[in-house]
């Protein structure tokens, strides 16, 4: 049985929370919640049942014979300090996404795990929705044929309310906009199966909330196989959540995910057709309750047959850090007006 600890108990950590104690991850428990806020650490402590910490250094000293793993659930701009700090503790971490908001702290998350000789996770649990798992499967198969284009869409609502939550959200520092937050999954998707990007053009702007950083952005990839790439992402759809979407074409095929949470094939065509194909848009979409969709059950279980059985993980820190490359540059493009070339290893 694997003893998970929570280091921030904020609106994700609700997600992991549920999972952890109702069953829905094989062999593993929580076992002990850590926030800065003491009336937050101590109601979630009291409500799940496990010690409570204000403190993470207490937390690991007290309680760290009972943790295998401990979930990074904090602000983004501290994911990396938080990791650094955590590692040498040598038990593995998981880290929301993104896993950081620069990729030098992306890289010293990474050096500070393998020093340690633990496992760092980064949470895509997108990868694991079931359209998306068809999706992929399609491509591993080489149905698309030469790729042509991916698209991914995010259209959100996140109103001033939101933000005004906490001074955290909508900054530079700790959160960044659409792109490092509400996106990041969905540009993961896209690199994931476009492959390595050479470069990126993107513009943004704040539309319709008071903060920082960006509500609305687009940007254009070029992949290294010629691909092209389009991301368009927003929070200020209103009045609710609309779309997040994943489109690939290829010179054989087009499929679409469609839904609020890439959860539902709308489109499945291949040149070359199977028997089987008349099937999928029925057999793989999913109606999930929010956003976050379901992808997080598998990706926890993923993460508990890691540990156990050594199997291979699928977004360690290394793969992570694609997305995030890919953010940063975004970033770039939209600081400088230009387009940004990718360094060519």
């Amino acid at each position: 049985m694997s003893g998970f600890a929570l280091l921030g108990c904020g609106r994700i950590a609700q997600k992991h929370l549920r999972l952890l104690t109702e069953g829905h991850v094989r062999d593993a428990k929580l076992v002990a919640v850590c926030d800065i806020l003491p009336r937050v650490a101590r109601e979630t402590g009291e409500k799940f049942q496990v010690p409570w910490f204000t403190d993470m250094h207490q937390m690991m000293r007290e309680a760290g014979s009972k943790i295998d793993v401990v979930s990074i659930l904090t602000e983004s701009g501290h994911h990396a300090a938080h990791c650094r700090a955590l590692a040498p503790y040598r038990k593995h971490i998981v880290v929301e996404k993104p896993m950081a908001l620069t990729v030098a702290d992306a890289d010293s998350m990474i050096k500070a795990c393998e020093a340690a000789g633990v496992k760092l996770f980064v949470v895509k649990q997108n990868r694991y929705n079931l359209p998306v798992q068809k999706v992929m499967e399609a491509h591993q198969q080489a149905r698309f044929g030469k790729l042509v284009m991916g698209t991914v869409r995010v259209r959100w609502c996140r109103t001033q309310a939101y933000y005004d939550q906490a001074a955290w959200r909508g900054t530079h520092a700790l959160d960044g906009g659409v792109f490092a937050n509400q996106a990041s999954h969905h540009i993961d998707l896209l690199q994931w199966f476009l492959g390595k990007p050479v470069s990126v053009i993107a513009k943004s702007r704040t539309a319709l909330v008071d903060i920082e950083a960006e509500d609305t952005g687009a940007a254009i990839v070029t992949f290294e196989n010629g691909a092209i790439g389009v991301i368009e992402a927003t929070t200020a759809a209103r009045p609710r959540d609309t779309e997040g979407s994943l489109s690939i074409l290829g010179g054989k095929g087009l499929v679409e995910i469609a839904g609020f949470a890439v959860n539902k094939m709308r489109t499945w065509n291949f040149s070359e057709a199977r028997p089987e194909d008349a099937d999928v848009i029925a057999n793989f979409s999913e109606d999930p309750p929010d956003v976050y969709g379901f992808g997080h059950i598998a990706y926890l279980n993923h993460v508990v047959d890691v540990i156990r059985d050594g199997k291979t993980s699928l977004v360690d820190g290394f793969e992570g850090k694609k997305s995030l490359e890919l953010i940063c540059a975004i970033y770039e493009s939209i600081r400088t007006g230009s387009e940004v070339q990718f360094r060519r290893e």
